[in-house]
């Protein structure tokens, strides 16, 4: 893909997930008026989760306690039932626990708004605090999760090995205007159409932007 065919690849995707549902994180920043804490804590249960488990996961926590003070008093056995069967439940229970206490220790109780300090946060990696300060606060910021990396990469966009690599050169390459969009418009079209494996290639729009980088097999 080249660099000037971006524009006009990024509308038909955004034309095109129009028929799925929003990513998870997506909805709970809607639903809760892009509440940093609960961008930051739905994203943290998202790792390496399904949507679906996601989402019942963040709102019976939320039901629970949806700032740092509250739920810093729940006890980690009701924490980690609350969120279960979410992957590494247990870990990212104690993890929650720390991020309440660093956040009240350090910053009053509230999240900060910077990448740098973001990822001090116990379990917080620079895909969870891009996202936080992108849809959180309406930062720029480019958060690279493995769909953003693969699409990407596939597209001939980027010539990289890693999401860190892949957020660097699209911070290097990608307009600005799209920095905080990017996520949104591929993850949906990552999870149903550019799947890992034998993506959908038959019914994707981008065909003539595409270069296919790494196809060996389609739908």
């Amino acid at each position: 893909m080249r660099q000037d065919q971006i524009t006009a690849a990024l509308r038909i995707v955004k034309r095109e997930i129009r028929q799925w549902e929003e990513p998870v994180v997506g909805g709970v920043a809607r639903e809760s008026n892009r509440d940093p804490f609960r961008i930051l804590i739905s994203c943290l249960l998202s790792l390496r989760t399904k949507d679906k488990t996601t989402s019942e996961a963040s709102a019976r926590l939320f039901a629970l306690a949806h700032q740092p003070a509250t739920m810093l008093t729940l006890p980690l056995q009701k924490l980690e039932r609350a969120i279960y069967p979410v992957g590494f439940y247990r870990t990212k229970a104690k993890s929650i626990h720390a991020i309440c206490r660093r956040l009240l220790d350090v910053y009053g109780g509230t999240v900060p708004d910077s990448i740098e300090e973001l990822v001090t946060l116990s379990g917080v990696g620079r895909k969870t605090a891009n996202l936080v300060v992108t849809v959180g606060y309406g930062k720029p910021g480019i958060c690279v999760d493995i769909h953003v990396h693969r699409i990407s990469n596939r597209w001939g966009y980027v010539n990289t090995k890693t999401p860190e690599e892949t957020e660097e050169a699209l911070r290097r390459k990608l307009p600005k205007q799209y920095w905080i969009t990017f996520n949104d418009l591929l993850v949906p079209y990552g999870q149903h159409l550019c799947q890992p494996v034998s993506p959908f290639c038959s019914q994707c729009k981008l065909t003539e932007y595409c270069d296919r980088v790494g196809v060996t097999r389609s739908r």
